[in-house]
């Protein structure tokens, strides 16, 4: 299986780093069954976080054509206060730190990265995933309307709002999309995604290199519905 982890300005590093460290770690205790790489929608450059100006670098273009998996992390900055507006001026000029995070992810928008999303949903040999407002950015451009996903707490109502069937777990799988809830549910979202493509073992293995125990059960849209809740 190969990775393909997303950058966009404003990411959320932990988002990112935290699936891509488990998934390079399953690679290595799988001989090499798992590959993974940084990816954005404009091809190598270096990309800026929302986390203290924080740079990683994308080492090639985002290419929905390829199979295996492809992830979104979400953006790092302000939720902001009950009932304020942000400035939607503030997309002009030179990106500002602690900007809010509606922003960042609708600036994400404006990129080819909806299109190569798109393109990626469509190809029956990727599996979707995110974590955190990454479900957001998937959900703002169109692609999650009828399906099962997951975000960070604070997000559940935007997600739902657009169509998508909002669901309160640490990790959703629907299918060829897999989604996580807050940042550090990207750990569990790697071990889970190495679980289901690789097998138990590996996945154990890297757990416990991690000092890491999985929280709560993956949900998937089986078995009864629980009465009573």
């Amino acid at each position: 299986m190969h990775a393909q982890i997303i950058l966009f300005d404003g990411f959320d590093p932990l988002d990112a780093i935290a699936p891509y460290e488990v998934l390079y770690a399953g690679g290595t205790a799988s001989g090499g069954a798992v590959s993974v790489e940084l990816v954005s929608a404009e091809g190598p450059r270096e990309v800026i976080s929302g986390t203290g100006g924080l740079v990683l670098r994308a080492t090639a273009v985002l290419d929905p054509r390829r199979g295996g998996l492809i992830l979104v992390p979400g953006a790092s900055g302000r939720v902001g206060e009950p009932g304020e507006v942000p400035d939607l001026d503030a997309g002009a000029g030179e990106r500002q730190q602690d900007e809010f995070i509606p922003l960042l992810l609708g600036r994400a928008l404006t990129t080819e990265l909806p299109t190569l999303l798109k393109a990626a949903m469509d190809n029956p040999e990727v599996t979707v995933a995110a974590v955190c407002g990454g479900s957001l950015v998937l959900a703002m451009a169109g692609l999650l309307e009828g399906r099962h996903a997951t975000t960070h707490h604070l997000g559940l109502d935007m997600l739902d709002a657009t169509g998508a069937h909002a669901v309160s777990a640490r990790v959703v799988d629907d299918g060829d999309l897999v989604t996580g809830a807050g940042v550090t549910s990207g750990i569990d979202l790697g071990l889970y995604l190495l679980e289901r493509e690789v097998g138990p073992r590996i996945a154990r293995a890297v757990e416990e290199l991690f000092a890491h125990e999985r929280r709560g059960t993956v949900w998937r849209n089986e078995g009864p519905v629980p009465a009573g809740f």
